[in-house]
């Protein structure tokens, strides 16, 4: 940040200068009994509404009324290759070629097809490393994959956790512990940006490191997509997994998203669960009892496009077309540094920021501490109409989203917080 005032008048000040300020308009936001705006900064757990949803949705339900299962071939967009609709944007978000790319089933289930492919144990290299602190979601598909092989959890997964005087990571423990021990190491498994600290790892690093050693290497880009820049094809990264429903505004419970590096895409040889939306496309409806795989990521598809999903993720990938995530970022790295200017200004000595201080290591997300009243904090800022979320055991996370979050809300919060 130029300016080391936190204030109202420098606040609207940033917000006239905003070049991304005319975009707050074009999604909706939910109101307070007043009437007015709530203070929305769950972001990186559910994006607001676009407001052009409605009209992606009823284009779709058009078709579906008046053309019946003739949409498949003659709706604007044929259904039956919607799923290629998106592919052009998000191959931008996540620096990926659009083969590589592909919008389908949820992240857990695309990270079980991901893993059926790309982590295969053999004796002296059955181990995945992850952090220690993952998602659990993640946890439970690891641990049921290392199950899968007839392996023990316990002896198979190394994690890897900050040390006892931080609260984030130093990447070059990871890199160490992948130096150390990465001969044993099948699978590298890390988040793009921690969903409980809101820490962004140095991907391309840690991916290099993991190759040297011969290790596959995926990601679960949950908290990044959308959020910090990526290039996951030059990063060479194995697969990446996540969803479209945070950064990416694309509704409650989305199809997920999906990338398989294009050195994989022609392996026919690579264990896989197959589906008939996989199988070749120019022989798909031949019925064919041999299945034949799509090239690219395409050829991990199980199941035809849920249109309707897809449709509204549409709404918000027009949005991100236009903007681009090189604007998106720099608002993002000046609305985050705003919040934090506010906190060390107004409530330092209340507050405890778990999140890096440096803003190439986090993303649009400060996680709040209040040792021993945390679950106390974050009911008063609901019922003060702050849409934040909460995370065992203690921790409160705060995500401007620069799409939609003025520096005005980033001042009320903290003056809100500061009272509260």
């Amino acid at each position: 940040m130029k300016s080391t005032e936190f204030s109202l008048r420098v606040a609207k000040d940033l917000d006239s200068a905003d070049p991304l300020s005319k975009y707050r308009d074009r999604f909706h936001h939910p109101k307070q009994e007043n009437g007015k705006d709530k203070l929305y900064f769950t972001g990186n757990s559910l994006g607001l509404c676009p407001t052009s949803v409605d009209d992606y949705l009823q284009t779709e339900l058009h078709a579906w009324k008046t053309l019946g299962s003739r949409g498949h071939v003659l709706a604007p967009i044929p259904w039956i290759e919607y799923h290629h609709s998106v592919k052009s944007s998000l191959a931008k978000i996540v620096g990926g070629l659009e083969s590589e790319v592909i919008a389908m089933n949820s992240l857990t289930t695309n990270l079980h097809l991901m893993m059926t492919s790309f982590y295969n144990p053999i004796k002296g290299r059955d181990k995945i490393l992850v952090l220690e602190d993952c998602f659990p979601s993640d946890r439970y598909a690891v641990t049921s994959q290392i199950r899968s092989h007839g392996l023990v959890p316990e002896e198979t997964l190394i994690e890897v956790g900050p040390r006892p005087d931080q609260t984030f990571i130093d990447e070059h423990d990871v890199a160490q512990l992948i130096e150390q021990r990465g001969h044993e190491i099948a699978l590298v498994l890390i988040e793009g940006v921690s969903y409980l600290t809101g820490q962004w790892f140095d991907l391309p690093f840690l991916a290099k490191v993991a190759r040297q050693k011969g290790c596959m290497v995926g990601f679960d880009l949950a908290h990044a997509v959308g959020n910090v820049p990526l290039a996951l094809h030059d990063w060479e990264v194995d697969f990446a997994v996540w969803c479209n429903y945070k950064y990416l505004n694309g509704g409650p419970g989305t199809v997920g998203g999906c990338f398989v590096h294009e050195k994989h895409g022609k392996r026919k040889n690579l264990s896989r669960l197959a589906g008939w939306w996989g199988h070749d496309e120019s022989r798909r409806f031949l019925m064919e009892k041999t299945f034949s795989a799509m090239d690219g990521v395409d050829g991990w598809c199980l199941s035809n496009a849920p249109v309707l999903l897809i449709a509204a993720l549409r709404a918000s990938m027009e949005i991100f077309d236009e903007v681009g995530m090189k604007a998106l970022r720099e608002k993002s790295v000046q609305l985050t540094g705003f919040l934090e200017m506010g906190l060390q200004h107004c409530c330092e000595k209340d507050v405890k920021v778990l999140t890096p201080s440096q803003p190439h290591r986090r993303g649009a997300q400060l996680s709040l501490s209040f040792p021993g009243e945390g679950k106390k904090m974050f009911d008063d800022l609901n019922r003060n109409g702050v849409v934040c979320d909460w995370r065992e055991p203690n921790v409160i996370r705060i995500s401007p989203a620069p799409l939609y979050t003025r520096y005005q809300d980033v001042y009320q919060f903290v003056e809100l917080l500061s009272r509260v």
